[in-house]
């Protein structure tokens, strides 16, 4: 599906189930996929399939949620901006911890 094809399903999404409902959803999406998390983490369960459903989940609910705020690119930009960060620190932590 190509991105304009999506944008247009998350407005559709919104427009008919509700932005409130939605924004909800999110969040149960994002608890079920913690839960699973730690279900794997903490009891060592096998439970890849559950991870991989719940990501899809939650990735699919966050791209609504720009949607909904019109936030898709400040998002972006702010992740190219956190990576760079990410990337400085890990250099730094290598060049201290890799001896």
């Amino acid at each position: 599906m190509i991105n304009k094809q999506k944008e247009t399903l998350y407005e559709r999404a919104l427009r008919v189930w509700g932005k409130d409902p939605q924004m909800l959803q999110v969040i149960e999406e994002m608890s079920e996929l913690t839960k699973e998390i730690l279900k794997n983490v903490n009891r060592k369960k096998d439970n890849t399939a559950e991870i991989i459903e719940e990501t899809a989940d939650v990735e699919i609910m966050l791209e609504q949620l720009k949607c909904c705020y019109h936030i898709k690119d400040e998002v972006e930009a702010y992740k190219k901006e956190k990576l760079k960060k990410i990337e400085k620190r890990l250099d730094e932590w290598e060049q201290t911890h890799d001896k």
